[in-house]
């Protein structure tokens, strides 16, 4: 059985390299929406896959990119510099900040976060089945476990400025997927 859980964050980015003009060379934002599939082959006590209150870390990492601006980190030194001077929440990723790269990106880490989450009701065996960023209302890129072939990071390649983990409830999630 798939589950899924909708998150919500406003974002903005420049996105290199890419066809059209304005997105490339402008800052810019979008109204995302982040669709967390999940799957078992089982369900709990509660006849659920998995109880949403389980979801918290991810939804804080998430929420990490909320009135952020997320920075790849192949710009330029001196857009860098500026965006860390003129913002106090920053994300830098190791993937372009286009719809596909928070899906790859996104996928990584809320993997990591699934795989060490302690299930306690009966649970199955619970995995993440997609994630789908919405950019747009007309458009999406969702990620899944074989896309990962199509990047390569890791946990230590991603970025958050002081601003977004001052405002974290803790960072006990952080350091148990293996983050800092």
């Amino acid at each position: 059985m798939i589950i899924r859980k909708k998150f919500r964050f406003e974002g903005a980015h420049i996105v290199r390299n890419c066809t059209s003009k304005r997105c490339r060379e402008n800052i810019h934002g979008h109204s995302y929406e982040v669709e967390v599939f999940l799957k078992s082959d089982q369900l709990d006590n509660g006849f659920m896959v998995m109880d949403f209150v389980l979801l918290n870390n991810v939804a804080e990492f998430i929420h990490s990119f909320d009135h952020s601006y997320t920075l790849w980190e192949k710009e330029a030194d001196e857009v860098k510099d500026a965006i860390y001077r003129i913002n106090t929440r920053v994300a830098e990723i190791p993937v372009s900040p286009s719809a596909e790269g928070y899906a790859l990106l996104f996928y990584f880490v809320i993997n990591l976060i699934i795989s060490k989450t302690i299930l306690v009701n009966g649970e199955g065996n619970v995995k993440l089945h997609a994630v789908r960023v919405h950019e747009t209302q007309s458009g999406y890129a969702e990620a899944s476990a074989e896309d990962l072939s199509l990047v390569r990071f890791t946990l230590n390649d991603i970025h958050f400025n002081d601003g977004i983990q001052s405002e974290w409830k803790g960072k006990a999630w952080w350091n148990q997927i293996g983050g800092f």
